[in-house]
């Protein structure tokens, strides 16, 4: 039997949810045992810049943070699911990655 892993990256969590729910209703329509989604850890991105240019001026500082949300499924695959899911509209903030074993 084969396994599919469904691994999505994203900068949104609601896309990445939107995805995996649309996913998870494929499975249950087509009768495929599905684990998950399983929430992995979020990846934080911090970056802190001095707000003057050269040095002069009060020391204040900007922080930026980015945050990637990952959402991983694991699926029994066969064809006809894999196809169905290919089909999905995905978003560009969204990364999908499939690997079967």
């Amino acid at each position: 039997m084969t396994v599919a892993r469904i691994k999505l990256s994203s900068l949104s969590h609601k896309d990445a949810d939107a995805i995996m729910s649309q996913i998870k209703s494929i499975a249950l329509s087509l009768d495929v045992k599905a684990v998950g989604p399983i929430p992995l850890p979020t990846k934080i991105i911090s970056q802190t810049t001095r707000k003057a240019p050269a040095g002069e001026g009060s020391h204040t500082y900007e922080r930026w943070q980015m945050r990637i949300y990952k959402r991983m499924i694991q699926l029994n695959a066969n064809e006809q699911i894999l196809r169905q899911i290919m089909r999905i509209a995905v978003p560009d903030t969204v990364q999908i990655e499939i690997s079967i074993s």
